[in-house]
Order: C-alpha cells, then structure tokens, then sequence
C-alpha cells in the first residue's frame, strides 16, 4: 500500500476549506520586475491586516555593482497605504537570478525572515565554491525560521502550510496560504513549461515528483509562479494559473507525461541554457539571507567571481 501523504491531503483540505468560505481566501498583490522576470507577493488576510511578502528584489546593476530600491519600496508603499502589517518575509529558495531585499524591507515593516530548513545544503555547496571561509555559517542562522515540510502557520485568521518541493534546488518550499500556493521556482505558465534543474544539488527526478505533488492539490487551487519568461507567441507577461489548467496544458509536465520523458526534456533542455546574469552576485547574498559579505578592511563589501570553476 502505497503511503499516504499527510502534507498533501493536510494542505488539499485546507484549500476546499478556503474554496467554500471567501473569509479563508487571502488577499494577493503581485510585482513584477521586469529586469529580472521575478514576481513578488504581498498576501494578507483582509480580517486582521496580517501580510507576507514573498521572494521579493533588491534592484542590482551588475556593471556598477550598485544596488538600489525601487522594486521593494513600491512594496513598501504598497503595505503602508494598506495599513499591513508584516509578519513574515517568506523566500520559496535562494534566487540565482536576483537579490532578496528581505534585510531592507525587514528594517523598514518587520516581520520574521522564513526559508525552507535545507538552505544549509544550499549553503554548504555554495560557501564551498565562493570559498566563504569558516565566518560564513552554514547552519541556516542567518534567517529568522527555517520551514519543515508539512509545518503550518497562520496569517491572521487564514492558514498556511508548508510543502518541501526540490528539484530545483534541494531547498525549495512552496507555501500554502488558504486556497493559494506560491510555488517557487518549480512550475511556470503553461505555454513555458518548468523550472531548471541543472544547477547544483539540482535533480530534474526530484523536480518532477515536486510538481506532480504539487498538481495533486485539488484543480481549483491558484498557483503563484515566481516568474514568467513571456512564451513566444504571447503578448504579456502573467503569472497566475491553477492546478486544472497545468494539469491539463503545461508543455512540460501536462497529465500523460511520464517521469522518464520530463527528464530526458528537462536534462537535454537545460544543457542550452546559458547561467542566469545575476547568478554570482544572487546566490552570495542570498544564501545570507539577502545580506551582503562583510565588508572588508576599506569598508566596501565585494562579490566573489569564481573563475573556471562552474
């Protein structure tokens, strides 16, 4: 007998529940940066003002190596026109593609730092290549909360849970807020298909168990994509689907295709793919918890570039 999946049918309840009463939906407000392709989300529970925000950007000019931000302070006008309050600052994994403004919006709203509890695999690998010394910890201090699969918490008066998804990277999580689910770096619009999984600790297998998982919720469930790449053939850029349309239409991993054939696509597509812009820069920082490496003797932080070594 096959075992049963008490996160999934935990987290598929709690959406029927949010499905038949609108009191145990969340309000949701999606920003898109363009420079990056990134979505981020402020969700909160329109009874008590309580909000997340979720895989928010720190705008980052490579030439310069300058940061600026524009892209978190519309978030922050946004929770304060509202009258939100922040109690958590959730990141689905640690971005290659873009910097986290976690640190920054934390300073300014509050809120308790959130990551999925394998960033220190993530961290391990990572602290190795950029050769981060033993200052670095790779213990998953530098966040406030580390999600366990299956973990729940509340927003308000709506509920949450936790769901570990890797594949993608071993430490991606999506989280379960009423009949919404903010999937990370897993699944993207239909007409684009999924996520890589060629990056280290990545594993397309893995990826596929994760999204067949996540697309066992129940069809009506909203899925919240962390980016979209605008497939050719569509004019604008979305990020919102649910579980019956993937399941019915992603060209990836629709109903139909086996494991077998999504990581032969997945393995010989991601061999094409050229390393995310950002990628040294996104995955420094990220994996401390969006905090730039200490400054050095002048004062100045730097971002390590190792060569011939990815």
């Amino acid at each position: 007998m096959a075992e049963v999946d008490t996160t999934l049918q935990a987290a598929s309840e709690q959406v029927l529940r949010a499905g038949a009463n609108k009191a145990l939906r969340p309000s949701i407000a999606g920003f898109f940066d363009e420079a990056t392709f990134t979505v981020s989300y402020v969700v909160h529970d329109p009874a008590t003002s309580e909000a997340a925000i979720i895989d928010s950007v720190l705008d980052y000019e490579a030439a310069s190596g300058r940061t600026s931000f524009g892209s978190a302070d519309r978030i922050i006008e946004y929770v304060t026109s509202n009258n939100l309050k922040v109690k958590w600052l959730i990141e689905t994994h640690a971005h290659a593609d873009h910097i986290s403004a976690a640190p920054y919006l934390q300073e300014k709203l509050g809120g308790k730092l959130g990551i999925g509890a394998d960033i220190i695999r993530v961290q391990e690998v990572f602290g190795k290549l950029f050769n981060a010394g033993t200052d670095f910890e790779r213990d998953g201090s530098q966040f406030d909360h580390l999600f366990k699969d299956g973990e729940t918490f509340s927003l308000g008066t709506l509920e949450g849970i936790a769901l570990h998804v890797p594949g993608h990277t071993p430490a991606d999580m999506a989280f379960i807020i009423g009949d919404a689910a903010f999937v990370g770096d897993t699944i993207f619009m239909p007409d684009f298909g999924t996520a890589r999984a060629d990056f280290p600790g990545g594993d397309a297998g893995q990826l596929y168990g994760s999204i067949r998982r996540l697309l066992s919720l129940p069809e009506e469930t909203r899925l919240f994509l962390c980016h979209d790449y605008k497939a050719p053939g569509r004019d604008e850029y979305a990020w919102e689907s649910t579980v019956g349309q993937q399941r019915r239409e992603n060209i990836h991993v629709r109903d139909g295709i086996s494991q077998d054939e999504f990581v032969a696509m997945r393995t010989s597509r991601d061999k094409t793919l050229a390393m995310p812009n950002l990628i040294m820069p996104s995955v420094q920082v990220n994996i401390r918890g969006g905090r730039l490496p200490e400054p050095e003797d002048n004062g100045v932080s730097y971002i390590k570039i190792p060569v011939n070594a990815v």
